[in-house]
């Protein structure tokens, strides 16, 4: 019986030390979930400062083209004091946007203060909004800290939300980030040189119930003429299976990632 204890209890680490398929699966799994997530709050900020380009108030000149939206979605400004507000409606049915997503539903933003002004909140609420019949749901808020030490502005970001998936899976994705613009802030009329870089960590409980502690090694690039995080490097903890690592890659524009798990790479697509 002694030495089936000790066989038994000699199996049973080996199997936490190398999970098993089901294991690496689950874990393939709630990082899709974690970047699908990540993307879809990512761009809130990018649509809302799309639809600002029209207003004497933009951030940017005024530019013609769109990269998000398409002629079914309508914005509303009210610019008159502060905090002012912005409304973003993609209507109640949905809505085939320029990046070949289906949108429906409302973005809510408000400013408390001018977007350059250090210390300005602007926060982001959704109404009914579905991604791809993906709800999302939660609130955004980025607060103006100013230059940083490249010259650069940079706002910190607050993240609490989740997203509820066709088929009824939930995530939850908290974080706290810093996003620097880190080209184009410098050019007002060329929208489409715009990169954005994050850094920070963030939490995410998959929708298979997996739960991860993110935190990004190699900052993320968002690049505004790119639908896809274009590169970047984050490490995520699993609550009790190998360290995971998400690679998004050299920097070319593609909708291609990879998981690495022990060493061993799982590509994936966003």
């Amino acid at each position: 019986m002694a030495g089936m204890a000790i066989l038994y209890t000699g199996c049973k680490k080996d199997e936490e030390i190398n999970p098993g398929t089901q294991d690496r699966e689950e874990e393939v799994d709630a990082t899709k979930d974690d970047a699908l997530a990540d993307k879809l709050f990512s761009e809130l900020t990018d649509i809302t400062e799309e639809a600002m380009r029209g207003n004497e108030k933009s951030y940017k000149g005024m530019v013609l083209d769109t990269i998000f939206m398409g002629p079914c979605v309508t914005v509303t400004i009210d610019t008159l004091s502060f905090p002012f507000t912005i409304t973003i409606d993609f209507g109640d049915v949905n809505c085939l946007c320029n990046d070949n997503k289906w949108r429906r539903g409302k973005i809510h933003v408000t400013h408390n203060g001018p977007f350059w002004q250090v210390g300005t909140v602007i926060t982001t609420t959704l109404e009914d909004y579905y991604v791809n019949e993906h709800q999302v749901i939660g609130t955004k808020i980025l607060t103006n800290q100013g230059l940083n030490t490249n010259n650069n502005p940079t706002w910190t970001v607050h993240v609490d939300g989740q997203v509820i998936k066709p088929d009824g899976g939930v995530i939850t994705w908290v974080g706290d980030r810093m996003r620097e613009w880190a080209h184009g802030h410098n050019t007002p009329f060329k929208w489409w040189d715009d990169v954005y870089m994050l850094t920070g960590s963030h939490n995410v409980v998959a929708s298979n119930g997996s739960t991860l502690s993110a935190t990004i090694l190699q900052g993320l690039e968002i690049a505004l003429n790119c639908y896809w995080i274009k590169s970047g490097v984050i490490e995520l903890q699993h609550s009790d299976l190998p360290l995971i690592v998400l690679d998004y890659g050299p920097g070319t524009c593609d909708d291609d990632a990879v998981v690495i798990i022990d060493g061993t790479p799982y590509p994936i697509k966003l």
